[in-house]
């Protein structure tokens, strides 16, 4: 219940698939249906933070290069999750995002991998981002170390025993 992580929130999974990319003045943001996660990625060319600061989402930092933002991340924690095959990334690990308009309602994304802590080399993939106006970015409860629910149900299940159910 902390996040699916890189590129992992972006990539299909069963549910909770979808994400609102919105632009504002100086920054692209990116917040996600499953785990509720939002990317904050300044476009004003700052540098990334410093080493000893570690995120699951790493530090994003974008620009455009024509029509296509890139967004560069870098200071990822050793404990975030891929979202492919259950492989972790090390602290090495960069990730390089290509987010290219190819229709009205399209996104070209391709990511590059770069972790030479866990792969042989950099490697690349892509899929289209189509745009829903239909479906929202719907509210992620999680429930991970939530006893509140156990109890009631245990509870509940007590007073039907009482009951003779």
């Amino acid at each position: 219940c902390i996040t699916r992580g890189l590129p992992g929130s972006m990539m299909p999974n069963i549910y909770g698939n979808a994400y609102q990319i919105l632009q504002t003045p100086g920054y692209v943001a990116i917040r996600y249906e499953m785990v509720h996660d939002t990317r904050i990625i300044p476009l004003d060319g700052r540098p990334h933070l410093g080493e000893g600061i570690r995120e699951y989402f790493g530090d994003a930092r974008g620009r455009w290069e024509g029509h296509t933002l890139v967004v560069e991340s870098t200071n990822f924690t050793d404990r975030s999750h891929m979202g492919y095959n259950n492989q972790y990334n090390s602290r090495a690990f960069r990730l390089t995002e290509r987010f290219t308009p190819i229709a009205a309602d399209r996104l070209y994304w391709e990511v590059t991998v770069d972790d030479p802590e866990t792969w042989t080399r950099p490697w690349t993939f892509a899929m289209p981002l189509t745009k829903n106006d239909r479906h929202a970015v719907f509210e992620y409860a999680c429930h991970e170390g939530n006893y509140g629910l156990v109890n009631l149900l245990s509870g509940a299940r007590a007073e039907e025993g009482r009951r003779g159910r």
